[in-house]
């Protein structure tokens, strides 16, 4: 009797935070079946789980009208690979890892292909046109969602939905204590320390950190010994973020591969939207989050989103608990006098500690990756 061939996942990842999400998933499933096989789209950490990388994703990326024009033509090929893998490959569960739009079209094709279809991270349907729910439904097998509120909109049009836990409540805990931390980065616990996250992605970069720098010389001028850190994000080169921090006066601690140990030192944070406030939120340290996009894309946001906030902590309590500086708002003068307020107005910002407390509680207990793993194997019997 012929042995049966091992069960073929094929993952699509097209970004960081996807590559890190199919990465766990796919730990996960080989504790289960250590013969399972992994392929796909993805980067660094799903080559380092095993997954068998045949498209390197770190040119596809982008974010924002613009960038993703700009990019077009590399995001075309990418899609045209991964299509030819689903039928040559004839894999036994497709998963789709956020990238929306890219991974609904390959869920369209594996759908035609007869490839059951499992869509990991629901497109923001809260946010904006919510009509794509339908779209969702037709193009997978199944929806797993990060957050509680999300299943919803799915349960309303029959779409196959589970709530499986957001990734980040179980990989959010600091290495080391607090002192430790604060020793080990050369702070000085008795003076303020304020916390500079300016994306994970060159453009975030290029927009945001110039903002940050100059509200962080505006807040050294007004009180003297104010600390700054700065946790390098992976996917960001040693050469863009030299090229702005040698032309500060300021001096920042940029600290590399630690940034919940960064983040828990902070008294505050100044950070761009998106997975890294929910993250500061789960280790309750007081933020406001900024961030500017391309004209183009921020008009076009404005039309179509229908959601007051863009931020998560905001989103997941649905009143705004931290201020947003958005586009033109985002400016060194407003980002230093709301960081200056948070150091300086205990009541404030006790208030918002007790709110991203709530949020943490809204989040749950975690385990995403192992849920992933249980819903995909269900998938395969």
């Amino acid at each position: 009797m012929s042995q049966q061939a091992p069960l073929t996942i094929l993952f699509s990842a097209g970004e960081s935070s996807g590559d890190k999400h199919a990465a766990n998933m796919f730990l996960e499933l080989k504790k289960h079946k250590p013969d399972i096989k992994g392929i796909g789209m993805g980067g660094a950490k799903m080559a380092q789980a095993g997954i068998d990388i045949r498209y390197d994703s770190a040119h596809i990326g982008v974010i924002g009208v613009v960038e993703v024009i700009k990019h077009y033509g590399e995001i075309r090929r990418a899609l045209t690979f991964m299509q030819q893998l689903v039928s040559t490959e004839r894999p036994d569960l497709l998963v789709c890892v956020d990238y929306k739009e890219f991974n609904l079209k390959l869920a369209r094709y594996a759908k035609q292909c007869g490839i059951k279809v499992l869509f990991y991270v629901s497109p923001q349907v809260w946010a904006w046109r919510p009509g794509r729910v339908k779209t969702y439904g037709k193009a997978i097998d199944m929806m797993a969602v990060i957050f509680p509120f999300e299943t919803a909109f799915y349960d309303a049009e029959n779409v196959p939905v589970r709530y499986v836990g957001h990734p980040s409540v179980d990989k959010v805990h600091p290495r080391h204590s607090r002192a430790g931390d604060m020793a080990n980065f050369g702070l000085d616990e008795k003076k303020p320390v304020v916390g500079l996250l300016p994306g994970s992605r060159a453009n975030e970069i290029n927009r945001m950190l110039p903002v940050m720098l100059g509200a962080a010389e505006k807040l050294q001028a007004g009180m003297p010994g104010i600390q700054f850190i700065l946790p390098q994000a992976d996917s960001i080169s040693d050469e863009l973020l030299d090229g702005y921090l040698r032309q500060s006066p300021v001096k920042i601690t940029v600290i590399k591969n630690q940034p919940y140990d960064v983040i828990q030192c902070c008294d505050v944070v100044m950070t761009t939207s998106g997975t890294a406030t929910l993250e500061i939120a789960l280790l309750t340290v007081p933020m406001v989050i900024a961030y500017k996009l391309a004209t183009v894309t921020y008009w076009l946001g404005r039309w179509l989103v229908n959601t007051p906030f863009i931020g998560l902590p905001n989103i997941v309590l649905g009143k705004r608990i931290i201020k947003e500086l958005i586009q033109h708002e985002a400016t060194a003068d407003n980002l230093a006098a709301e960081v200056n307020r948070i150091l300086t107005d205990k009541a404030y910002a006790d208030e918002m500690r007790a709110n991203l407390n709530l949020v943490k509680e809204q989040l749950g207990q975690g385990g995403g990756s192992k849920n992933m793993a249980e819903l995909a194997l269900e998938m395969l019997k």
